[in-house]
């Protein structure tokens, strides 16, 4: 069952490019994997679940990490199956937010999959069903689009390629829906959870500069909004892009900067 059509259709397509770039993600979001390592390594675990796995970078580094049993959920089938091609773990196409998990898990993780539910409240009570008595919940999410300049740098790109596109609304899912620390403790209270701790955490992640291109013609709404211009059009749309992006290029390297929270919680006794 998924709730979450709208999200669901973009992801398959989306997915695409995140399957086809998979190891320059990996790079670029590489010290937020390690942040959710870091968690899941503080104590013996048993059965992980990774909710939002996308191509399974996390799910895996978990599993080798603390050698439990880790599962990765997403409902995008294209990054799903990229991410079976590596093995490791077990990958599961479900919406979260309604998912009937047959098995209980003493750690939930996320690294920025969790922004897109479209009740979060409904999504996190339905993994605290899913979470053993005592079992931890952490996750990663973006902080505010002015703390995450790359990210703002995309967007007005993107919105200059498609000036049509309608706005994003501001309170439903997407990168930032919980940007909002006090919304998003309120979230997981109401949800159920306990001892719901959000701590901020700044990350320089960095790729090599010949990466860019190809990660931006991969990745997000620039590479939908390139798709719908003909292919004549796109080497020259590419290189007025790439220059938006010379502020965050030094030495051969592109860095992103970025700002987010670090969230846990605990399922009650």
């Amino acid at each position: 069952m998924t709730v979450n059509s709208e999200q669901a259709a973009w992801w398959d397509t989306a997915g695409h490019g995140w399957a086809q770039i998979q190891d320059v993600v990996g790079l670029v979001l590489r010290p937020y994997q390690d942040l959710l390592v870091e968690a899941a390594s503080r104590r013996p675990r048993r059965r992980v679940l990774d909710v939002g796995c996308g191509t399974g970078g996390t799910t895996r580094a978990i599993a080798a990490a603390t050698g439990a049993g880790c599962v990765g959920v997403d409902i995008s089938e294209t990054m799903l199956a990229a991410a079976r091609e590596h093995g490791e773990a077990e990958f599961v196409k479900a919406d979260a937010q309604v998912h009937a998990f047959e098995e209980r898990f003493d750690l939930v993780v996320s690294r920025f999959g969790v922004m897109f539910f479209d009740d979060p409240v409904a999504a996190f009570r339905n993994l605290l069903a899913a979470t053993t008595p005592g079992g931890e919940l952490c996750f990663v999410t973006w902080r505010t689009a002015e703390e995450n300049p790359v990210m703002t740098t995309s967007s007005r790109v993107a919105a200059s390629l498609a000036p049509d596109a309608p706005a994003p609304d501001p309170d439903g899912p997407g990168p930032f829906s919980l940007a909002d620390a006090g919304r998003t403790r309120g979230i997981l209270a109401e949800a159920g959870w306990t001892d719901v701790d959000v701590q901020p955490v700044d990350r320089d992640c960095v790729m090599p500069e010949e990466l860019l291109v190809p990660y931006l013609s991969n990745m997000g709404s620039i590479a939908r909004a390139l798709r719908e211009r003909p292919e004549s059009e796109r080497g020259e749309l590419l290189r007025k892009i790439r220059g938006e992006y010379d502020p965050f290029v030094r030495d051969g390297e592109m860095h992103f900067p970025g700002g987010v929270w670090q969230v846990t919680a605990s399922a009650p006794l």
